[in-house]
């Protein structure tokens, strides 16, 4: 994932574009690799709440949606390895 700007209107604009392009059931799947990982705590949970908020990222914090952009990001990388192997 390119890194964002939270501060710049625009990148705001396609992180928001791209977290609510995840559907629910896809939060769902990435909470269960998540817990299959073992990836912590506080990134599961952050993966709970854009579950939660699916297709609403405007109830969601800057901040937040690109830490669970990054996690979600982080957790292709992973699939992808495994994939590999």
């Amino acid at each position: 994932m390119p890194k964002y700007d939270i501060n710049d209107p625009t990148d705001l604009d396609i992180m928001r574009g791209q977290f609510d392009m995840i559907t629910r059931e896809e939060w769902e799947e990435y909470v269960e690799i998540a817990e299959d990982k073992k990836i912590g705590y506080k990134n599961i949970n952050i993966l709970k709440t854009a579950a939660r908020k699916a297709g609403i990222s405007k109830y969601l914090s800057p901040k937040v949606i690109s830490w669970v952009l990054e996690v979600v990001d982080n957790l292709e990388e992973m699939l992808d390895a495994d994939e590999e192997e």
